[in-house]
């Protein structure tokens, strides 16, 4: 392999003594350096993937320095992605709320009420004040679903929203 510079790695047979020469050495650096549990198998593989796909940009000559460097690299962003799961493992949920029991036994009363209240309305003005405000659709969006102009659905919306607000007190919504 005198011609180093000028070989091109995207040729299969150079590409397969530069697997030869290096797949070996590869993964038993990153066997020895990391252990068998980030894979090193797969590490080498997907470095020499990487190799093929940049094999325009890398010359034969810098072959072993780039396969080194992308497996050691995968690794290392293995582990720091193992890190940041294990910290958010740490992180335990809270087992208690602030609320009392009166404002969750309100809180449900006003669920019921409001189930009520909106299984009271047209089909028409609850399916577009949910697309609307469950599924956040923009008015124009909803009007184009339901095949009737942009007007009908403001409309169907806000007097959905007035007769909620009227059967409900205190109800606000954004």
């Amino acid at each position: 392999m005198s011609k180093d510079l000028r070989e091109n790695i995207c040729e299969a047979k150079v590409f397969e003594h530069v697997y030869n020469a290096y797949s070996k050495d590869v993964h038993d650096f990153l066997y020895y350096k990391y252990g068998s549990q980030f894979d090193p198998k797969d590490k080498t593989q997907e470095a020499f993937i990487k190799l093929w796909d940049n094999c325009k940009n890398v010359t034969l000559s810098k072959a072993k320095s780039f396969l080194f460097t992308v497996a050691n690299n995968m690794v290392l962003n293995d582990i720091k992605h193992h890190q940041v799961v294990l910290n958010h493992q740490k992180v335990k949920p809270k087992s208690h709320t602030n609320e009392t029991p009166e404002f969750l036994l309100e809180e449900e009363q006003f669920y019921e009420r409001y189930k009520g209240v909106l299984a009271s309305l047209s089909e028409e003005q609850r399916v577009a004040f949910l697309l609307n405000k469950a599924e956040g659709k923009k008015h124009s969006e909803i009007a184009e679903l339901l095949g009737v102009t942009q007007k009908v659905v403001e409309y169907r919306i806000y007097s959905a929203f007035s007769i909620l607000k009227k059967e409900l007190e205190g109800f606000k919504i954004k």
